[in-house]
């Protein structure tokens, strides 16, 4: 997801992809890397790390797919993914970066489709007043279109990388059971909970669309594995509001490193 979905996001889209190889020290030229190619949005670019140092898109170092690969020797990462990408944008500008070599993609898509900015300028913001409206059309978006945006994303990546195993990421709460620093946040107790319940119709969406996608394909939900770890509480995960709205309500370097790698690598070693 990005907050912004602006002009210089959606040129850095089509921007080129960042590579990088981790090869074990001896064993240049041995095996074959692992073909890993990254895609999705900006959960997946690195959003929230307030780093751009990989050039373009708000990708950085503190991303999951560079934290995977650098863990997992002998493997060739192709960064693809961007702040502001909707699901268009994957299917025609990322997937042509998948082949049938592709051994590993993964994945966060979604959120810039149903109108998660929206939401974030509406409910956690303290200018706003119409957080219910928005999270209402949020959740029509969900049920109504994404859907089958979901399954012409997963569709394109089957047909160009067949051999791939595909690891969907999902998108965590907001907010956990604590809201003592939601005033702060710029959000009700009322609103926070409005804002589960769209996130909760998301990974639901989500999950649903992946099992229909075929066996190759494996869903990776974060609402239960990064309960504890939402805005509010003793170890967040995730920012609340901050003076960079791009990285505002996106995993922290943390979030990445604890939540996301665990999670790819249980499913790609």
């Amino acid at each position: 997801m990005s907050l912004f979905r602006n002009a210089a996001s959606l040129a850095a889209a089509g921007l080129a992809a960042v590579a990088l190889t981790v090869v074990p020290t001896g064993s240049a030229g041995a095996v074959d890397p692992d073909e890993y190619v990254a895609l999705g949005d900006s959960y997946s670019a690195g959003n929230g790390a307030f780093s751009n140092n990989l050039g373009s898109c708000f990708r950085n170092t503190y991303a999951y797919p560079y934290l995977v690969a650098q863990q997992r020797a002998n493997t060739d990462l192709t960064f693809v993914a961007c702040g502001g990408a909707v699901t268009g944008d994957v299917i025609e500008k990322q997937v042509p970066s998948l082949s049938a070599a592709t051994d590993f993609v993964t994945i966060t898509i979604g959120g810039n489709d149903v109108g998660f900015a929206n939401v974030i300028f509406n409910c956690a913001d303290s200018w706003s007043f119409n957080c219910q409206n928005a999270v209402n059309q949020m959740k029509a978006k969900i049920t109504d279109e994404l859907p089958a945006k979901l399954d012409a994303t997963y569709n394109a990546i089957k047909a160009k990388s067949p051999n791939a195993k595909v690891v969907v990421l999902g998108y965590s709460r907001m907010f956990g059971k604590s809201l003592s620093c939601a005033g702060a946040n710029g959000i009700t107790a009322q609103e926070a909970t409005w804002a589960n319940e769209a996130a909760d119709l998301l990974d639901a969406t989500i999950g649903a669309r992946v099992a229909a996608a075929g066996s190759n394909f494996v869903y990776k939900s974060s609402v239960q594995s990064w309960a504890g770890h939402e805005v509010c509480t003793r170890e967040p995960w995730l920012n609340g509001k901050s003076w960079s709205v791009a990285d505002m309500y996106h995993p922290t370097r943390t979030g990445y490193a604890k939540g996301y790698v665990p999670a790819v690598r249980s499913v790609i070693g």
